[in-house]
């Protein structure tokens, strides 16, 4: 259902207005629209307390809540390059930019790219950068002083495990942050962006310790709130006989995009979710194998292919490079399959396509938005959402399973293609709910498609790390120098 932002004055959420001419004055134009989204046909709209439209003169003068931005490293297009300057700049939708409701308190970031622009967002918006999470959720002080975190550990210069998974410390990431708030004994919502871990243990631990502390945990991909052509999503608690997504590019990286695509659709299926009871990879030539034995449905392909704008219409296995497909047997006996398409430019989007009886469903994901990065527009406005309500806008159990699925299948590649059982994920049983905002129209259009402010690095001045004033270690005053100390 349309959801609609009152505009609010420019003054009141761009403090550094005067330092981004060229933007702003698109943003006072786009602002006096507001802002729809489409949500689940079925959901009955209810009052948001997260809107501010109806807010009262006492509730005006609220303070916004404080976050935290906890980043592996900031560069253009990094995915703390597209996330955390919508907390800042506003959020970009077709129906306009809406302000931000939150304020980035802080920043953390692990490693500084040679081409890294956070510092100079954080010059130009007066964010202190601290050189430990711990500092960058506690203000520099001695107790949690923000009031949700954003954690964004994408990209950078990390290990790749013996599988081919990026080795990005998201959970060591959760273990200072849910330290931090273990101290203060205050729950706060933490959001991660995309799967939780890159190894199930690790997941399973950030998802239980999340549970156990009662922290209010979401994550997942943008893909689940792009635009689609057509603007359609399965009807709850409708059967599904077969499943497919199209996906390219990088295994890990990508295939987990592909899963939730996958996962945001199937969730919604007759009975919900029911776990998965196995998941196989098959690389090259073995991929065709099982299509033509009926182990994924070529039918279903084509028509996801056939939705894809400028896209091929039907499969040509000729013309693909490197595939690899992911078959996924659910526990109430659903087959599903992500096929990945290699990195040659055969496809650049991501399509999904289903059966159901003797019909077939099938639509396209488009992310292309042009230099607003617009996908993560409307993730942001999802994630800041749930940092202020503490509600997740859909099951993080959704992003969990993915999370699993998407391990079992870096396992089988690397054994050959074999078919793992996968009993940690048989249990993992829930329904689709939330309320999800994302775009109603089938291509980027309005503020999603104009302008916007992209920093150059090196060109503006940037701000300097404050240096780690605790050691952990010392309590109560030092003693005195010793004589043979210089």
């Amino acid at each position: 259902m349309p959801i609609s932002v009152r505009p609010l004055r420019l003054s009141a959420f761009f403090p550094a207005c005067r330092r981004a001419p060229c933007l702003l004055v698109g943003l006072a134009a786009t602002l006096l629209l507001g802002v729809a989204c489409s949500g689940p046909a079925e959901e009955t709209p209810a009052p948001d307390p997260t809107r501010p439209a109806a807010a009262g003169p006492a509730q005006r003068s609220k303070p916004r809540p404080n976050i935290a931005a906890v980043v592996t490293t900031f560069f253009p297009n990094s995915h703390a390059g597209v996330i955390v300057d919508k907390f800042l700049r506003g959020f970009p939708t077709d129906d306009g930019v809406v302000p931000p409701r939150t304020t980035i308190a802080s920043l953390y970031i692990d490693q500084v790219h040679q081409r890294d622009v956070g510092r100079q967002l954080a010059h130009e918006f007066d964010i202190p950068v601290y050189e430990s999470i711990r500092a960058a959720l506690t203000l520099g002080g001695d107790k949690l002083a923000v009031d949700g975190v954003l954690l964004i550990g994408e990209h950078g210069d990390y290990p790749v495990s013996r599988l081919g998974q990026e080795m990005l410390p998201r959970r060591y990431f959760f273990e200072q942050i849910a330290g931090v708030i273990g101290e203060g004994d205050r729950p706060v919502p933490v959001f991660n962006d995309k799967h939780l871990s890159y190894r199930w243990e690790d997941a399973r631990w950030m998802y239980e310790t999340a549970r156990e502390m009662e922290i209010p945990l979401w994550a997942g991909s943008a893909l689940p709130v792009v635009w689609r052509r057509p603007n359609w999503e399965h009807s709850l608690r409708r059967k599904i006989d077969r499943a497919l997504v199209i996906g390219f590019h990088m295994v890990e990286r990508y295939g987990f995009h592909a899963l939730e695509v996958l996962q945001s659709q199937v969730e919604r299926r007759k009975g919900g979710e029911t776990g998965v009871r196995s998941v196989q990879c098959l690389s090259g030539e073995e991929v065709w194998r099982a299509g033509h034995a009926g182990k994924w449905s070529m039918s279903l392909a084509n028509a996801a292919l056939s939705s894809i704008e400028d896209g091929p219409s039907r499969l040509d296995p000729d013309k693909v490079d490197f595939p690899h497909v992911f078959l996924v047997e659910y526990v109430d006996g659903l087959q599903a399959a992500v096929l990945m398409l290699g990195d040659n430019g055969y496809v650049r989007k991501f399509a999904y396509a289903q059966q159901r009886g003797a019909g077939i469903d099938a639509l396209e994901y488009h992310t292309q938005s042009g230099p607003t990065h617009a996908a993560f527009g409307y993730l942001g406005l999802n994630i800041e959402d749930f940092l202020i309500s503490g509600r997740p806008p859909s099951p993080v159990e959704r992003t969990y399973l993915t999370t699993g699925i998407l391990e079992a299948a870096m396992i089988s590649r690397s054994q050959g293609g074999r078919r793992i059982r996968t009993p940690h994920l048989e249990a993992i049983a829930y329904q689709p709910g939330g309320k999800v905002r994302r775009p109603a129209g089938p291509r980027p259009s309005g503020a999603s498609a104009g302008d916007w402010i992209t920093l150059v690095p090196g060109a503006t001045p940037a701000a300097a790390s404050i240096p780690i004033g605790r050691d952990g270690t010392v309590r109560g005053p030092r003693p005195a120098k010793l004589s043979f100390e210089r």
